[in-house]
């Protein structure tokens, strides 16, 4: 599976460049969150009950979730995206495309037969009760407004079916969660923790939605499932709402920039969110081996050859990533 963020594979083929490697293959914010150090004692004892709790109060303000929501922690949104695929029996499942590979893999192992849809409203006329949508979505940064999202949701309801809403991007746009609704049957949302917070490594996701269905993901994690230094540094970090609006503010500005040096290449933006971008040229592979041989690292998709994603650099990093722009030849 190709997904981004290996530069271990990039070291082996294009060798280690000056200055290190740039990962540009991921949307994850380049300016992580400029957490405390937990103290020695949470490294050395098991994840204490309350903190969680703390945790899940942070994340039910800062995801606007009801108190008649539930939510839960996993360790990391990949392993929810598989657990939320055994809350239903195997059917026809609508999976927005293209999108995350992840879902219909995921719902693929259960049993289930996967059917792309264009759209979120294609899922009546395709008849899938069961639908998947990345909002945000991934790669090509297309958005559904919450309220669109409910009204779809509520059809499936009727059926006994499930909307699952992927919003592992939505915290550069808060607007779009439908975690304010999640409490009705029949709307699961997943919350990515480390990609605005710029700390993917912590592996931290949320589940939020009806209590029946949370409680049996829940009971699927089992106790302990998120350690203890990512539950302190996680809640210090959904408590810093003024980090998280000027967070937004800059990434919207460094995407600008970004976009403008892309245009100047030569590329043709598909879409965006302020995380990343998505590009198309007939020649996007060679482009992609000439910015690995300098050192800058982007997505590539084994399913559309013409497109690359490009995430953000950090500030620092932007003079490094214009010269290399500059430098290849997509003639």
């Amino acid at each position: 599976m190709n997904h981004g963020g290996n530069i271990s594979a990039a070291r082996a083929r294009f060798g280690e460049p000056n200055g290190g490697w740039i990962d540009l293959s991921t949307g994850i914010n380049p300016i992580a969150f400029p957490f405390t150090r937990p103290d020695d004692t949470t490294w050395a004892q098991l994840p204490q009950a309350d903190a969680e709790q703390d945790l899940l109060a942070a994340a039910r303000a800062a995801y606007e979730v009801p108190k008649t929501t539930d939510i839960v922690a996993g360790p990391g949104t990949q392993l929810l995206i598989q657990l939320a695929s055994r809350l239903r029996t195997p059917q026809r499942v609508g999976v927005v495309a293209p999108t995350y590979s992840e879902h219909a893999i995921a719902w693929r192992q259960e049993g289930s037969a996967i059917v792309p849809l264009h759209e979120p409203g294609d899922a009546r006329a395709a008849g899938c009760r069961i639908i998947v949508v990345v909002n945000p979505n991934n790669p090509d940064g297309r958005t559904w407004a919450a309220s669109q999202l409910a009204e779809i949701a509520a059809e499936v309801r009727g059926h006994g079916g499930l909307m699952v809403v992927d919003e592992a991007f939505a915290d550069v746009d808060p607007a779009l969660s439908l975690a304010p609704l999640a409490g009705q049957p029949g709307i699961l949302v997943l919350r990515s923790f480390g990609k605005f917070y710029g700390l993917a490594g912590l592996r931290l996701g949320f589940a939020i939605g009806a209590p029946s269905d949370i409680g049996r993901i829940r009971s699927w994690l089992g106790p302990w499932a998120v350690s203890g230094p990512a539950i302190t540094i996680a809640t210090e970090a959904l408590s810093d709402t003024a980090w998280a609006n000027n967070a937004r503010k800059r990434l919207a500005t460094d995407t600008h920039q970004m976009q403008t040096r892309l245009r100047d290449a030569g590329f043709m933006i598909v879409g965006a969110t302020p995380l990343f971008t998505l590009v198309a040229h007939a020649n996007a592979q060679r482009a992609a081996v000439q910015l690995a041989e300098h050192g800058i690292l982007v997505r590539t998709f084994d399913d559309n050859e013409t497109w690359l994603r490009f995430g953000l650099p950090a500030s620092e990093a932007f003079p490094r990533v214009a010269d290399a722009l500059r430098s290849i030849d997509l003639s």
